[in-house]
């Protein structure tokens, strides 16, 4: 595991590349839809367009200067959707990585317009009582760079309407699991409406859990 913060090395960008192809093992992303970015010193390097994983090699990945506009350096373009990496990074200076894709059962809620409400303890890992929907916009769009930015203001996740989730985290392994986490939450919501009305948790029964969490530092190890 590679620690904190990150620098642009080889080995950084092999552990990219290593997340996407482990997205697509665990079934949470198709092809090459997903794209996952990170943090490296005052630069984020992130996937390339539209290249297969196991084509891609660590001189692929782009380099964007965190504080600029998109240009990049590197042999292909990055990401069509590196605004929303770019902009969460800039929010939030203890995330060091972002992790998108389109799992099947996040995308079907998002589809619908749901957010996940509080059907289970472990929302309060993504920092509330709900994982909120962000608003549609088209992808690659600084529009929806400001919708998923501002839902994810107090929040380690969410659903992008008709598109997909994103997660960040103060790692690469972080950002995954709560990627990972955020398509189990769904697929158990999922299958919970199937039997009747979901009973969520009441609100005081969800804020001692957000207590919890937060006096235990659960979902908060790097």
């Amino acid at each position: 595991m590679l620690k904190t913060p990150y620098q642009d090395t080889p080995d950084l960008r092999q552990a990219i590349i290593n997340a996407c192809k482990e997205m697509n093992s665990r079934g949470i992303n198709q092809g090459t839809s997903g794209n996952i970015s990170a943090r490296a010193g005052d630069r984020m390097i992130i996937t390339p367009s539209g290249v297969p994983y196991d084509r891609m090699t660590p001189e692929m990945l782009a380099s964007i200067p965190l504080d600029g506009d998109g240009g990049f350096d590197g042999p292909l373009p990055p990401s069509t959707e590196w605004q929303f990496h770019l902009a969460l990074l800039r929010a939030k200076p203890d995330m060091h990585a972002v992790v998108h894709a389109h799992p099947v059962h996040c995308t079907a809620l998002a589809i619908n317009r749901m957010e996940i409400p509080s059907c289970h303890y472990m929302i309060a890992l993504f920092g509330g009582d709900t994982v909120p929907l962000a608003g549609y916009a088209l992808f690659g769009s600084d529009e929806l760079a400001r919708e998923v930015t501002d839902v994810m203001k107090d929040r380690q996740g969410c659903l992008m309407a008709n598109h997909g989730a994103v997660a960040h985290g103060g790692s690469l392994e972080q950002a995954l699991e709560r990627a990972l986490l955020l398509e189990w939450l769904c697929a158990l919501h999922h299958r919970a409406s199937a039997l009747g009305p979901v009973r969520t948790l009441t609100e005081e029964q969800q804020h001692e859990v957000v207590l919890a969490a937060l006096a235990r530092n659960y979902g908060n190890q790097g």
